[in-house]
């Protein structure tokens, strides 16, 4: 499965302040001494063909986070750097580099609309249509693995004091006004003999959980970024790409 069409709905808009705030604070949390994701660069970035953006370079620090399979042939101390290009609703997220895993490459194309996920090719890529299936991951029903399961950041439970949006019952996709859909083409390959299909098919499955984790905590945190502005979520990035970095002993700023 070296390529998968996926596409996730939330039950809300401005997710461009939702997803910058849920990123930000996701990853302070997750952050542990020497693991989690260290910011190298945050950057404005001007596209000749996208316009104006935002360039990151993060450090993601995956040692303990790796099944026992993979730590065996793994060296102790590990990570990928990970390069995106943020040009809001079009982002990219690409060009991974390990120099263990030469071999080894993810590329994610996001588009967000304003709908229940019915646009049709929305990549205007012909070579994607009728290769893969279209996979919808509901944020409410789907499920996350245990370790990451939180009952206050379940949509089925969930109900924002600010917006009085959920919970989020069978169904919601259909009839819930307004909603967006985040739209992703994500591309994986592992060329290695004996080892491709098995790591392919783990980080597949890791970025959906990835996905779905997200898309719950932004609708769990509503009630916490709702009222941000664009300036003040990007203060609030640059706080906790500080305090992030601090935690996991980084020497960059």
């Amino acid at each position: 499965m070296p390529t998968a069409r996926l596409r996730v709905c939330h039950p809300l808009l401005r997710y461009r302040v939702g997803q910058l705030y849920t990123i930000s604070k996701h990853s302070h949390q997750e952050s542990e001494k020497g693991e989690g994701v260290e910011v190298v660069k945050n950057e404005p970035h001007e596209d000749p063909i996208h316009g104006p953006g935002q360039f990151t370079e993060k450090r993601v620090h995956l040692s303990s986070k790796l099944p026992s399979w993979a730590r065996a042939v793994t060296p102790r101390i590990f990570y990928i750097t990970e390069k995106a290009w943020n040009y809001y609703p079009y982002t990219i997220t690409g060009e991974p580099w390990c120099s263990f895993l030469p071999k080894f490459s993810i590329y994610i194309e996001t588009k967000y609309e304003d709908n229940c996920g019915d646009s049709e090719n929305i990549f205007h890529s012909d070579k994607i249509l009728g290769d893969h299936e279209v996979s919808f991951l509901d944020i409410a029903f789907d499920e996350i693995p245990e370790r990451y399961y939180r009952s206050l950041e379940d949509p089925r439970f969930f109900s924002s004091a600010k917006t009085g949006r959920g919970p989020l019952r069978e169904g919601w996709r259909q009839h819930t006004k307004p909603i967006m859909c985040s739209y992703k083409l994500v591309s994986v390959k592992f060329e290695v003999w004996g080892l491709q299909t098995r790591v392919e098919q783990f980080v597949h499955k890791v970025i959906r959980d990835i996905l779905l984790i997200g898309h719950r905590q932004a609708f769990a945190w509503v009630d916490e970024w709702c009222d941000m502005s664009l300036e003040e979520v990007r203060a609030f990035e640059t706080q906790m790409q500080v305090a992030t970095n601090q935690k996991l002993g980084s020497q960059h700023p």
